[in-house]
């Protein structure tokens, strides 16, 4: 059946006049033979021409007819290019064949299916191409090129056979269905012996085939045997429920001094739960004086060490544009995943960027989607990353941020099509922010997706929300900020991967101890950053104010110049900014006069909360600054330090009415608040969320009128000082209280 290609006679008369030997032209004939060849049948043609007008009727054509006196010049010409042509359709199947031989590196996957059938009806179409030739063309193009392709994939031909009975059999297991599981195993095994014997076969005939066969032995057989037994083994047990441990953390923003404890809090639970997955949902960049100096490389190393098996990309990590996202990703110890982010026209991730579903991902590659196996149980994982990254960060123009809904669709459908029953979306897109993307928006729209681990939006969920919009349950969950949490999520299956109980929490980390790897490889980092601590930013020449005491009750210099510096920036990013807001709770120390350390910024705002720019009503804003007063003139942590506006409250009143007066700086004046107008106020993220119970704020971060450019405060601060030297604030008026004035 596999019989090797032996050059006939007339073959063999037209390779021995080309130079070459008889055993060469039975042999396996080498590109350098080829040519040879190649050229002698080009001469050939070249004969006829020259010699056409005496000799039409003593030659054959190259199609072996006898030329007649009617054919004509051009006739023959036309039949000598249909050689050339055919020598570069041969040249293109090579390339297919070179292609294909590439993928003998990596397990079977679809990808390869695909490509081995298109193999084979290139190799079939051009067979039938050149059989209008005569023999010794045809066996010379057959030799070059025909039987190389054939080589190729019939090496793997039962290899590409057997993955296709195995991903039944895996289907049919998905779906508890074991009499077909069982055929379609019984099939891939019954494909052994005979892959085994062809191989062979091939080998005696082509030796040279020998490095092809051993690089399919590791990687494809390799692949199959171990999928086989995976899927005997799952045949083994009972139909029963599945559990699973999924343990999560987000936006830790280089908070690696409180990793440690969350290795710790890892560990433990591993330890305790048989099957596990260790998940981030982004923002592990920006936010401490670790990412400033080393651009995340403590965070990689922490997060090797911790074991996660895979993370999506948030959009603070392209705060610094992709090299150094890049550079993060060629360390980690785990795969990433995003099915909305396309790298394919950035020079940095392009070579690290696999927008496929692997069943076999490699750490340190992006892909859409990677399947997990644990425990016999395939687990989808698909990444979605906010496409408000390419207006809030600086990815940069090679990289593109799809719909993340249809490329969700896409994800789960295709993990689906692989088997898979289990699918956890790990988004950082927002739990319910109100704009484009977010979490709750993903569950209703999207049908098959399980759980939700979700970042972006700082969300500390203590137990997981149920969506029961689609046929089956999905959960979402999500674990605050800077590593004060670890998630877990505790969730079973039944057979066909719907989710029949389910148990979340949040771990408090400052309950658990320090892990000592971790805070061996933190030690390699932390003498730097303690230097960098007591680097000198600017001065002052005065004392600033930050007095727990009174930036809770009233205006202080050191408010004044948060919320200067804050409206500066957010101007730098939306002109329209008109004003600025700073709860007093935010801001913890004071600064005395002389140098300001960039350890004293981080005294005074020790949070890290990023700047958002919020779209808010004149009445909004009125009804903040009633809050913000409401306790007056006891303490507290709402109360607002502001820029851009000055206002006057009257603390005797009723709350709700106390505020008498508000005024915003629009240009070079001071203008009445128009409670009927849209202004643009700075604040941070904490404070637009929600936080100290702005309602109103949060209504507009749910109705999606507020934007978070990812500019963390004390940067901005820093920034700020080192701008305006030798600053000298001072208590302006910008908040009056009648009752004290009036004492």
């Amino acid at each position: 059946m596999y019989k090797k290609i032996v050059v006939k006679t007339a073959i063999a008369a037209a390779v021995l006049s080309s130079g070459l030997s008889l055993n060469q032209a039975n042999a396996e004939v080498s590109h350098a033979d080829f040519t040879k060849v190649s050229a002698h049948t080009s001469s050939y043609y070249t004969y006829h021409l020259n010699d056409l007008h005496n000799r039409l009727s003593a030659y054959k054509d190259v199609y072996g007819k006898q030329l007649s006196s009617n054919e004509t010049l051009q006739n023959l010409k036309e039949r000598t290019s249909d050689y050339k042509e055919a020598v570069a359709q041969g040249e293109e199947l090579q390339q297919s064949v070179n292609e294909f031989r590439s993928m003998y590196s990596n397990a079977p996957d679809d990808q390869m299916l695909t490509s081995y059938y298109e193999l084979i009806e290139e190799t079939k179409q051009y067979s039938i191409l050149i059989t209008k030739f005569r023999p010794v063309v045809r066996e010379a193009l057959t030799i070059r090129y025909v039987q190389p392709a054939k080589n190729a994939f019939q090496l793997v031909s039962y290899d590409m056979a057997q993955y296709e009975y195995l991903l039944e059999a895996r289907s049919a297991l998905n779906s508890k269905n074991k009499p077909e599981a069982e055929k379609m195993l019984k099939k891939a095994e019954g494909l052994e012996k005979k892959d085994q014997k062809l191989t062979k076969t091939l080998l005696k005939l082509y030796p040279s085939l020998k490095k092809d066969a051993q690089i399919i032995e590791k990687n494809i057989d390799a692949a199959i045997k171990s999928e086989m037994k995976s899927i005997k083994e799952a045949l083994k047990k009972p139909l029963e429920n599945f559990d699973l441990s999924i343990l999560h953390s987000n936006d830790t923003h280089a908070n690696v001094e409180k990793a440690p404890k969350r290795i710790t809090a890892i560990k433990e639970l591993r330890n305790e739960k048989e099957n596990s997955l260790l998940l981030d949902a982004g923002d592990v960049f920006s936010g401490t004086l670790y990412f400033n100096e080393f651009k995340g490389q403590p965070d990689v190393e922490l997060m090797n060490l911790a074991g996660y098996d895979a993370m999506t990309f948030g959009n603070h990590e392209f705060d610094l544009g992709t090299a150094p996202l890049a550079r993060f990703v060629q360390m980690a110890q785990f795969p990433f995943v995003s099915a909305n982010v396309d790298f394919s026209n950035d020079p940095n991730m392009k070579e690290l960027y696999k927008p496929e579903v692997s069943s076999n991902p490699e750490d340190g590659n992006s892909y859409n989607a990677i399947i997990k196996t644990i425990n016999g149980e395939k687990v989808g994982i698909l990444g979605l990353t906010t496409a408000e990254t390419a207006t809030i960060s600086s990815p940069g123009d090679g990289v593109a941020f799809k719909n993340y809904i249809k490329e969700a669709e896409k994800a789960v459908a295709k993990l689906e099509a692989k088997g898979v029953n289990k699918i956890v979306a790990l988004t950082h897109i927002g739990f319910e922010d109100g704009g484009g993307d977010n979490d709750v928006t993903l569950a209703k729209e999207v049908e098959g997706l399980d759980v939700i681990v979700g970042g972006h939006s700082h969300t500390q969920l203590n137990a997981p929300v149920v969506d029961e919009t689609g046929e089956e349950p999905t959960l979402i969950v999500q674990a605050y900020q800077y590593s004060d949490f670890l998630g877990q999520l505790d969730v079973e299956f039944d057979y066909k991967g719907k989710v029949v109980a389910h148990d979340g929490k949040l771990i408090d980390l400052k309950t658990k101890t320090d892990d000592a790897e971790a805070v061996e490889i933190l030690n390699k980092y932390k003498p730097k950053v303690e230097e960098l601590k007591n680097q000198v930013v600017g001065s002052t020449d005065v004392v600033l104010d930050g007095e727990r005491a009174n930036v809770r009750t009233k205006e202080t210099n050191l408010g004044n110049l948060i919320t200067d510096g804050m409206l500066a920036k957010a101007k730098t990013i939306d002109p329209e900014t008109v004003i600025a807001l700073q709860n007093g709770g935010g801001i913890r120390a004071s600064i005395n006069q002389g140098d300001i350390t960039m350890g004293e910024i981080l005294t005074v705002m020790p949070f890290g909360n990023s700047l958002a720019i919020m779209e808010l009503t004149g009445k909004e804003i009125k009804a903040a600054l009633e809050h913000s007063v409401d306790l007056a003139p006891a303490q507290s942590g709402a109360f607002l330090q502001v820029a851009g506006m000055k206002f006057t409250y009257d603390s005797s009143k009723p709350v709700g009415e106390r505020v008498t007066e508000v005024q915003v700086k629009e240009g070079d004046a001071f203008t009445a608040l128009d409670l009927e107008k849209t202004y643009k106020a700075a604040t941070n993220t904490f404070t637009a969320a929600g936080g100290d119970n702005y309602t109103m704020f949060k209504t507009a971060y749910q109705e999606g009128r507020v934007s978070e450019p990812g500019f963390v405060d004390w940067e901005i601060f820093s920034t700020y000082l080192k701008e305006n030297a030798g600053v000298q604030p001072a208590v302006e008026g910008r908040i009056t209280d009648l009752k004290s004035s009036s004492n």
